[in-house]
């Protein structure tokens, strides 16, 4: 057919968006042309003439059978079966892999046919807003915030926050803010008068006890049994902990430069928390502001998937991240990892609101997320480069007509909010560029170990490992994961497959940038982790692309939303939708339950040393003798980190260790003395047999005593020296 012969079709007789994506990719014809808004006027006319003609002919009671309009998804259901055998056959042990691709084929082939069927699609994404940026600013608001800044940046020296740099530099920020700042005064008026107000009603819908309920299962997640899963801390904690006791002593530091580095934010949130729930300087601080931190970063998952899939995609989005195993783990073990998630989800929120909505607002707002997560942990500096992509993307698209002027304004504007809540690491970084840097280059050069192959070989292969990760294996340190399994529980990972291919589809129907964005953001986000060169063993790591997991649940949830819509009826049909989320739902939480609680518990326990039992020790020693100093922990390769004991005995600033070598120098000091020894009666190697014939040669008069522990291996000796 020519043009005009497809503008002259009767209504009912124009291609439909099948024959539209086929003659996209050519698949027989010409390709369809899309015909203008004014060539369509007529047609537009007479189809919503015919529409009202049958609204007034029929009764109002009167609606189509659901079961004529949405044919029963039977196509959809056999894809989402078939998905989850074929990833239920990845979990460990792999010894049925063959038969889960076996099975994902199978199921992408359903989906296809359910998509072509129409029953299983993805909604359109939401249009985009046809503003310009009213290119207006504060004059004086601006003025002031760069004299600010520029004084901020000069008084930061000696890696120190002070009273005054900080009060300079958050006037700087607020300033620079409120100069690009577009005025909100409906909104502004709207809370006031909600204030003024004699009564206030407070009503709850369906939709707001299931957020209620929702929130509770999360903060169970989250929260259930904080102080003993994971068990015991490890080195990194003793640093943190030596780290924030610095704080107590004056030593405000904008960067830690202990144990190759570590930016302050945490540190911080530590003290407030151990101050606020009186935890004091322990593990339990450590572990419950961060749990704290990743439940934090929940809400903005939640509104994420409201802003590219409605309501019930946030929710859904919301519930699978809060239950999921991976965001649960990295936000127990209480180091920074889950502060990589939380300023990047809040970050990425406000930059798509913005391009869709182009409110200056949302990239201002988007610039301070991104600022103020430089300051918490490395892997967040990779989400610039996600930001600038998102533009490239937006600008390539056909979203962005009418805009493109105003993309510069607003990337700038972006990142110069997020430059001034940097300031104080950026003074550090021009005064200590090798410390700043030093381990992030550590893992992508070979300035700590040697590359062990072509980088290019070794940079492609991470970022393969890394894309594997959902549904295959998440690697292989026990810290943050059940190692070699999928980082995704079953029927996240199969919602996960099953929406990266409907995202594709939708791509290809519509060519919104949003869609492809998705899909780019995933291996962008996880470059923290595939960029690990020099170890690629660290790679796939739960902690360093611990953002991923931000589109990985958003798009699941998108493809659960998919498979409701298509499930949406009658009253059985109904039924039907919500018993399949349910179900969904409660198998997803759980295997979630048993891999946080039981087998990363367990992995855990069997990896770390049982450093509270040392503490144990110390503290009958000081409750019975008053005193800790004539307690010490001999060192041995790969054992406990000596300093741990002592926090758990609530000294946080002491290290226990007593080297072999320098035992008789214990001879000087007169009390009561106890000394702990590495012991393992089943492995004689690693038992430590030297240092108790030194102490017997020390101390003849000394007795000894095993501790058993409940864990096998993980015994010691405790060697106490009476009062002489």
């Amino acid at each position: 057919m020519t043009d005009n012969q497809y503008q002259n079709r009767p209504p009912f007789d124009e291609p439909s968006v099948l024959d539209y994506v086929k003659s996209l990719f050519r698949f027989g014809g010409e390709r369809i042309p899309l015909p203008k808004f004014e060539e369509r006027s007529a047609t537009s006319d007479q189809q919503l003439a015919i529409s009202q003609q049958i609204e007034e002919t029929q009764p109002s009671d009167i609606h189509p059978s659901p079961f004529i309009l949405h044919p029963f998804p039977w196509r959809s259901l056999l894809a989402l079966v078939f998905a989850l055998i074929g990833q239920k056959a990845f979990e460990p042990p792999p010894t049925a892999s063959p038969l889960g691709f076996a099975f994902y084929i199978a199921a992408f082939s359903m989906l296809g046919w359910a998509v072509y069927r129409g029953e299983w699609n993805l909604e359109s994404l939401k249009p985009t807003s046809e503003e310009n940026d009213p290119l207006t600013y504060r004059r004086v608001a601006l003025f002031v915030s760069i004299a600010l800044a520029i004084w901020s940046f000069t008084i930061f020296k000696d890696n120190l926050f002070t009273a005054t740099n900080v009060i300079v530099w958050c006037f700087a920020v607020a300033l620079f803010v409120w100069a690009f700042w577009l005025d909100g005064a409906k909104r502004l008026t709207g809370i006031a008068n909600f204030f003024k107000r004699d009564s206030w009603t407070i009503t709850f819908s369906r939709w707001s006890l299931l957020l209620v309920a929702a929130t509770a299962l999360v903060f169970f997640f989250r929260f259930h049994q904080t102080g003993s899963v994971p068990p015991e801390p490890f080195s990194d904690h003793a640093e943190k902990i030596f780290d924030v006791y610095d704080i107590t002593q004056g030593q405000t530091r904008i960067f830690f430069p202990r144990n190759t580095g570590r930016e302050a934010f945490q540190m911080y949130w530590t003290l407030l928390i151990a101050d606020v729930f009186g935890t004091g300087l322990s593990y339990l601080s450590l572990k419950l502001g961060t749990a704290i931190l990743g439940f934090l970063t929940l809400p903005f998952v939640y509104l994420l998937g409201k802003e590219i899939g409605g309501n019930r995609v946030g929710l859904l989005a919301f519930i699978l991240t809060g239950i999921g195993y991976w965001p649960n783990v990295i936000s127990r073990v209480g180091l920074r990892f889950p502060l990589y998630p939380l300023f990047a989800a809040p970050t990425l929120f406000f930059l798509i609101r913005g391009l869709r909505t182009r409110n200056r607002n949302d990239f201002l707002l988007s610039g301070l997320f991104l600022g103020l997560g430089l300051h918490g942990y490395s892997p967040m500096r990779i989400v610039p480069v996600v930001v600038i992509v998102a533009f490239l993307l937006y600008w390539l698209h056909g979203q962005s007509k009418g805009a493109r002027r105003d993309l510069l304004i607003w990337l700038t504007l972006l990142g110069l909010t997020a430059l001034v809540v940097f300031l104080p690491l950026l003074r550090y970084w021009v005064e200590h560029p090798t410390e700043f840097g030093f381990r992030a280059f550590s893992r992508l050069s070979g300035t700590e170990q040697a590359l062990p192959g072509p980088a290019y070989e070794i940079f492609f292969s991470n970022v393969w490992n890394a894309l594997k990760m959902f549904n295959f294996d998440d690697g292989e340190i026990w810290v943050h994961s059940v190692t070699h399994r999928p980082a995704l529980d079953v029927v996240s990972a199969a919602l996960f497959a099953l929406g990266i291919v409907l995202v594709l589809i939708r791509y290809a129907r519509e060519r919104h940038w949003l869609d492809l964005f998705l899909l780019v953001s995933i291996p962008l986000l996880q470059l923290p982790s595939s960029l690990s060169l020099a170890f690629p063993g660290e790679n796939p790591a739960l902690n360093r692309a611990g953002a991923a997991y931000i589109p990985a649940f958003v798009i699941g949830a998108m493809a659960l939303d998919g498979l409701l819509t298509s499930l949406r009826g009658g009253r059985m049909r109904n039924v039907l939708m919500w018993g399949s989320a349910g179900l969904l739902l409660f198998v997803s939480a759980s295997q979630n339950y048993d891999l946080v609680f039981e087998q990363y518990a367990s992995s855990f326990e069997q990896g770390s040393w049982n450093t509270s039992d040392m503490g144990k020790v110390v503290r009958e020693f000081e409750q019975t003798y008053g005193r800790t100093d004539t307690v010490w922990i001999v060192p041995y390769p790969h054992w406990v980190d000596t300093r741990l004991p002592a926090v758990w005995a609530g000294v946080p600033n002491r290290d226990m260790a007593m080297w072999r070598d320098n035992l008789a120098s214990t001879l000087e000091l007169t009390g009561p003395k106890l000394f702990m020894v590495r012991a393992n009666l089943e492995q004689q190697e690693f038992n430590d047999t030297e240092t108790l014939d030194a102490l017997k040669s020390l101390y003849p008069n000394g007795q000894l005593r095993l501790f058993d522990s409940d864990v096998p291996g993980h015994d010691f000796w405790i060697y106490f020296v009476p009062q002489q």
